[in-house]
């Protein structure tokens, strides 16, 4: 069944062909070794920090995703845009390690799950304070944390991608000084956007409480790969 979260891209990426948009889990689901929370934890602590590029610049406006607008009617704060922060985050050591230890520890901490399991909805974006929930949920409880801990959730933006199985899927990017990296509840790798496979379709805005398009643009690690 083909998930809400991807439905308005559904024609632009897929041209009509049917796919299994049942999102985020699908992975995880079929155990393929990327999705196992903690993978890699010791070779990403030790990783040097990214240096990579920042994404093409939007190529227009999007529609917002619908369980998104509720949940930004439930918790306004989460979605509105100050900008007065920063647009990007100073990647110093001690910020990496901080991004690092927070992905590893949401995806160890919450049990996949999906909405229709979880709530009898195709989707809802919520914080996974249950201890359960989808892709969107995890990164939601990234950013919040991260924000917490004094980075700028300007500079974070929700994202929607078409992942490895060609399947809907959210991610958090980061927009740093060293490039835009990608939180991803598939692996506790944090990744440069162009190294991690996916197809990017639209992101929250940095200038207001909306979305842009991102165009479908490829990874370059997607590109050769085919």
């Amino acid at each position: 069944m083909r998930h809400a979260l991807l439905e308005p891209i559904f024609r632009f990426v897929s041209g009509g062909r049917i796919a299994s948009w049942e999102k985020c889990l699908g992975a995880i689901l079929i155990g393929l070794p990327l999705t196992i929370a903690g993978a890699n934890t010791q070779a990403q602590t030790l990783a040097p920090m990214p240096n990579g590029t920042p994404l093409a610049e939007r190529v227009g406006p999007a529609k917002p995703i619908l369980a998104w607008t509720k949940f930004c009617q439930d918790f306004p704060s989460e979605c509105a845009v100050d900008t007065n922060e920063a647009p990007v985050i100073s990647l110093t050591p001690q910020v990496w390690s901080t991004i690092v230890s927070v992905n590893r520890q949401v995806n160890a901490k919450i049990r996949p799950i999906t909405d229709r399991d979880h709530w009898g909805l195709v989707d809802r974006w919520e914080f996974p304070d249950d201890g359960m929930g989808d892709c969107e949920d995890y990164q939601l409880l990234k950013r919040r944390i991260l924000a917490e801990r004094g980075l700028p959730r300007r500079a974070m933006r929700m994202t929607v991608v078409i992942d490895e199985l060609g399947e809907g899927h959210a991610v958090l990017m980061l927009r740093t000084d060293r490039g835009d990296i990608i939180l991803d509840n598939k692996t506790s790798t944090v990744l440069p956007w162009e190294e991690t496979g996916y197809t990017y379709v639209k992101r929250e805005s940095q200038d207001s409480t909306s979305w842009v398009s991102l165009g479908g643009r490829v990874s370059p690690t997607t590109t050769a790969n085919r």
